[in-house]
């Protein structure tokens, strides 16, 4: 077999291996690294957010590399009836800034582009044009993929970045207008005020089955713009399909996905937020923890990201209930009563949910008082599977 041609290699230059390979470049320059990605360049098409909340000190330094747009007097959230401001600090990262992030950052020759994985082995990737890429050590990051071991429900969305023909006037993100008409599921805008010209708007479902139905999306986001007077032209538009985790079981999943002495990250390991689907905070944390361990031979470095994710999603469980009781206790047009009755919570409770870290005494708030759904539909809810994440579209 051929030798070997790094110490680690990624598959998968999004945004869980392009932080890891950033990662390990920072904390160790001498470790070699390939990050191997079947598009042009890192990142795809893609806009990832977060709140400033999120993100510990070790993480926000590995994010410094990247131009990032940022809002550090807060976002407003919309529901029928109850509109409301809050002040944390809100940052996004688009794909374009991302690459070019690596690209400045990474050691030359460290980003394999228009490369494709045929098979991945504990000492290295045969790639689809007959290469070869030896390694210590594998790491696999290439994004979700379908499986009966999960349930749950999708997150599908459309987002369009415009310039306006005029200031628009939006100061500040709006992370959920949901005073739009709710249909087939919860459905919500969310506005990012790019430049005094510039926006990003995305339309956004949770619902039952993954159908992305671009000419629906599109024609909302048109009506949005046109009942806010905005006009202008289009600079570039991305569409989504992410999971909202429910249950399952998380162990089969993993077994699905072994390659013995292969590691996994990002999404593809189940470093996610079950409800909202953010998956930036988790990659940076585990970049890091990539990097503290990066002299690891390959299976012990898989062993530590598989018992990482195992504590994950153990730790996750209640944002799993959460979306159990929002799919299948809520009826489609009235899921937003569930996240207006959330918005209006005190708001460090709110950044701790958001990063995956609340309380015990958050979670017996959030489910205190009265409740956004009937009691007796959430403990069925709670006490029934929802649909396996088995097909996308």
């Amino acid at each position: 077999m051929p030798g070997r041609t790094c110490d680690i290699a990624i598959v998968g230059g999004g945004l869980a291996g392009g932080l890891i390979a950033l990662a390990l470049r920072q904390s160790n320059p001498d470790i070699s690294v390939r990050l191997i990605e079947t598009g042009a360049t890192p990142g795809g098409n893609h806009r990832w957010s977060w709140f400033e909340s999120d993100l510990d000190d070790e993480a926000r330094w590995l994010m410094r590399p990247f131009r990032t747009t940022r809002w550090d007097k807060g976002y407003d959230v919309a529901f029928p009836g109850h509109v409301r401001h809050l002040d944390t600090a809100y940052r996004s990262l688009s794909s374009e800034d991302f690459a070019a992030g690596l690209n400045r950052e990474l050691a030359p020759g460290t980003i394999m582009a228009n490369r494709s994985a045929r098979s991945l082995m504990a000492d290295g990737v045969y790639l689809e044009d007959g290469g070869w890429v030896g390694a210590r050590a594998v790491i696999d990051c290439r994004g979700f993929t379908p499986t009966p071991h999960l349930t749950g429900g999708w997150q599908v969305f459309l987002g369009r970045h415009m310039r306006t023909e005029k200031p628009h006037d939006v100061t500040r993100p709006v992370i959920m207008d949901a005073t739009v008409d709710q249909k087939d599921g919860y459905h919500f805008v969310y506005v990012l005020p790019l430049g005094a010209d510039e926006l990003f708007i995305e339309d956004t479902y949770y619902q039952d089955e993954p159908k992305l139905d671009r000419s629906k999306l599109s024609g909302r986001i048109d009506r949005y713009c046109e009942h806010h007077g905005w006009r202008g032209e289009l600079l570039s538009s991305e569409t989504g399909i992410l999971p909202v985790v429910t249950g399952g079981n998380f162990s089969r999943w993993q077994a699905e996905q072994d390659v013995d002495g292969v590691a996994r990250a990002g999404v593809h390991a189940g470093f996610l937020h079950p409800l909202t689907s953010y998956s930036l905070p988790f990659a940076a944390a585990t970049a890091n923890a990539v990097a503290r361990y990066g002299d690891l031979p390959g299976d012990q470095l898989a062993a530590m990201l598989a018992a990482r994710a195992r504590r994950h999603w153990s730790d996750t469980k209640f944002y799993r209930r959460l979306g159990s009781m929002l799919f299948g206790a809520a009826r489609s047009h009235e899921r937003w009563r569930v996240f207006s009755h959330f918005y209006g919570l005190d708001e460090e409770l709110v950044e701790r949910f958001y990063a995956a870290r609340s309380t015990r005494a958050d979670r017996m708030r959030i489910l205190w008082g009265r409740p956004p759904v009937p009691i007796r539909r959430a403990i069925a809810a709670l006490a029934t599977s929802r649909p396996s994440l088995e097909h996308a579209a």
